[in-house]
């Protein structure tokens, strides 16, 4: 027999569980919506096995030409960090943000393709929608970085082999790369077509890059560009990168909390304009 307090109507007692149980159903539906929008996507790439070998070659330029050179030069000081060291997780940040911050094109396809449309017919949540393409970005971020702390450990870069450490190494490539492909999201809901977002993209891609530190120390910038760096998220992921992969001083927590806001902040956006999209 099911008790109640005295005085309350038949069946106060079960509503907390219902509620929970009704919550927990909610998320389960939730996740695996954006598990199966990831799984989709992430089967593009089949079609296209030459990407992830093309968009390999500029971050191995990166570190072959621009490392290699400012190392031998000492121009940049790093502290006790070799240079090519410290350019390293810059470099596998930057090639995150040069795969996810063109990702809007694919949803534009998508609405002239109609694909769009009947997407968003269905029960799935806009907020899934973008979780799902946003998280697939970053996972195939994962894929064609892989190549940067390759190169950087036969270049002589002592990374760590801490599995744990290359494992958070990966969620926050995921998470950086998942919010600058919201940002992309967000981007095509306002621009409306590829030729203008091919055009922001292009615009904004290496400010975001150069304001941050990917490339040097934030100290040694002038103070203006100091303010930009400490609202740039690509700072953040670089941060933390540096603390996994070569043990320098970072702020993980810190890092790790700024991602994640920005990132839930530039679901919350591209969700809010997809219906604009969709409808033009």
């Amino acid at each position: 027999m099911t008790s109640v307090a005295p005085g309350a109507p038949p069946g106060v007692s079960a509503e907390p569980g219902r509620a929970a149980t009704a919550l927990a159903r909610s998320i389960r539906q939730l996740a695996s919506r954006v598990i199966t929008l990831c799984w989709v996507e992430l089967r593009k790439i089949r079609h296209d096995r030459t990407e992830p070998y093309t968009r390999a070659i500029q971050p191995a330029l990166w570190l072959l030409v621009f490392g290699e050179t400012f190392t031998k030069i000492h121009a940049i000081p790093t502290g006790t960090y070799p240079y090519l060291a410290y350019l390293t997780p810059g470099i596998l940040a930057q090639s995150g943000l040069f795969v996810a911050i063109f990702y809007g094109i694919q949803i534009i396809w998508e609405r002239d393709a109609g694909v769009l449309t009947k997407l968003m017919v269905t029960p799935t949540p806009r907020a899934a929608l973008i979780t799902g393409k946003a998280f697939a970005a970053g996972i195939r971020s994962i894929a064609q970085a892989l190549v940067v702390p390759v190169l950087a450990a036969l270049l002589g870069v002592a990374l760590t082999d801490n599995p744990l450490k290359l494992l958070a190494t990966a969620a926050v490539v995921v998470l950086g790369s998942a919010f600058f492909a919201c940002l992309s999201m967000t981007i095509a809901g306002l621009a409306l077509s590829r030729e203008r977002l091919m055009g922001i993209g292009q615009a904004i891609t290496m400010p975001l890059f150069f304001s941050s530190n990917a490339l040097y120390p934030a100290h040694l910038m002038p103070g203006w560009l100091q303010a930009i760096s400490r609202a740039n998220p690509l700072s953040y992921e670089v941060d933390a990168l540096r603390g996994l992969l070569i043990g320098a001083p970072s702020h993980l927590p810190l890092d790790a909390a700024v991602l994640v806001m920005a990132t839930v902040a530039g679901i919350g956006a591209a969700s809010a304009l997809l219906p604009r999209l969709a409808r033009r």
